[in-house]
């Protein structure tokens, strides 16, 4: 039955298992892109030995996954560690294992992702800040009873605008308001916060800057407020969900 078959099917060499094993091999563990690559997923399983932390990283809706693993001498140096069920962004390198025709991802740093992920980046700047000594007592002031000049950060359409101009014009009808525009919601809100800060302290004319918004979280406003008046003689306040927090970010 064989003799029917056309000759260019039956080649004259074939590759050994080895050989094609240590082809594979070559090409995953010298792609530069799988030398150092990020992935992202949830941990399905995850079980400790004494060499070290394998787990499974699954994508449900790709229907995929990839083992993984982590040397006991690493796992210290993890943000987070792998446990079941939480989503997480790995940072390693593909390994093949010749012997089970496999191949695994050696893990050097896990993050969590969402939420968590933006949690840890909150703790990460708030302990750079406090390196530098953002957060030092000594270099926090009083408010000013009776600034002349106020500057206020929000979004044009944030309702917040509204109540703080009222306010101030009930309470304080002779002062002086500078507005700055910024977005307030968003990923691209940190840098436009910055940004609209930093026109303030060039105007140098404001006492006391407000930074406003109508909702979210609250711990994000003082890490963004000491990076951004880093160096300059200018009082914050800040305020979420229409509720004044007067914890003095002053510098």
């Amino acid at each position: 039955m064989t003799s029917n078959l056309p000759s260019l099917l039956i080649p004259d060499t074939a590759l050994s298992v080895g050989g094609l094993t240590a082809y594979i091999q070559a090409l995953l563990e010298q792609d530069k892109q799988l030398q150092q690559v990020w992935i992202t997923g949830e941990v399905s399983s995850a079980t400790r030995y004494r060499s070290g932390l394998f787990f499974t990283l699954q994508d449900p809706d790709a229907q995929a996954s990839i083992s993984c693993v982590v040397w006991t001498n690493q796992l210290g140096r993890l943000a987070t560690l792998p446990i079941q069920g939480e989503q997480l962004i790995i940072l390693g390198r593909l390994h093949v294992h010749p012997q089970r025709g496999t191949y695994q991802l050696i893990v050097w740093q896990a993050l969590p992702a969402g939420e968590g992920l933006r949690a840890l980046r909150y703790r990460q700047l708030r302990k750079r800040l406090e390196i530098e000594g953002l957060f030092a007592p000594e270099r926090k002031r009083p408010l000013p009873a009776h600034p002349k000049t106020i500057a206020v950060v929000t979004s044009p359409q944030a309702a917040a605008w509204g109540d703080i101009q009222r306010t101030l014009k009930r309470r304080y009808p002779g002062i002086h308001v500078l507005f700055s525009p910024a977005l307030v919601q968003g990923e691209q809100a940190p840098a436009s916060i910055v940004q609209a800060i930093q026109r303030v302290k060039r105007d140098r004319r404001a006492e006391v800057l407000i930074l406003s918004r109508g909702g979210g979280q609250l711990k994000i406003w003082p890490a963004l407020t000491m990076s951004a008046l880093s160096g300059r003689s200018l009082n914050a306040l800040s305020q979420l969900s229409q509720v004044l927090d007067t914890s003095g970010m002053s510098l």
